[in-house]
């Protein structure tokens, strides 16, 4: 696996992030479900990486789950999240991170309901959005 674009110490992750972003970010937290203020987001755009910016979703690939936290069927581009084996918790999922600089984003599972059949299920916490000119906030 390539190494990230973007690569800082910990002092300066603890420095650029909230403390609840840095725990999931850079320690893979997971912040409870139904907590994240992108769970519901009603304009165009495009969200980002709370750490480095990166784009990563589009509001079009973006629906409603159910379970808790924002999900999408697709990356933005390819490449721009990464996908590895995570076998925490005493399950075997697949964890996504930006690929830009490393920071964890949440998991992926087969079980989206778009011609994908994927579920990005993403922490609020790790994104950032910024609604498409000319929408209204």
């Amino acid at each position: 696996m390539a190494s990230p674009e973007i690569e800082l110490d910990d002092s300066e992750w603890r420095e650029r992030l909230t403390a609840a972003q840095y725990e999931v970010l850079r320690r893979s937290a997971t912040e409870p479900a139904w907590s994240g203020e992108l769970l519901h987001v009603d304009d165009n755009g495009v969200f980002h990486c709370a750490g480095c910016g990166a784009r990563l979703f589009s509001t079009e690939s973006k629906f409603e789950s159910g379970s808790g936290w924002p999900s999408f069927d697709r990356a933005v581009d390819d490449g721009t999240v990464l996908e590895t084996t995570d076998s925490s918790h005493g399950m075997v999922r697949t964890e996504i991170t930006c690929a830009r600089c490393g920071g964890h984003l949440g998991h992926v599972f087969p079980d989206g309901p778009t011609d994908t059949g994927l579920r990005y299920c993403v922490n609020s916490l790790a994104l950032t959005f910024e609604p498409e000119e000319g929408a209204e906030s």
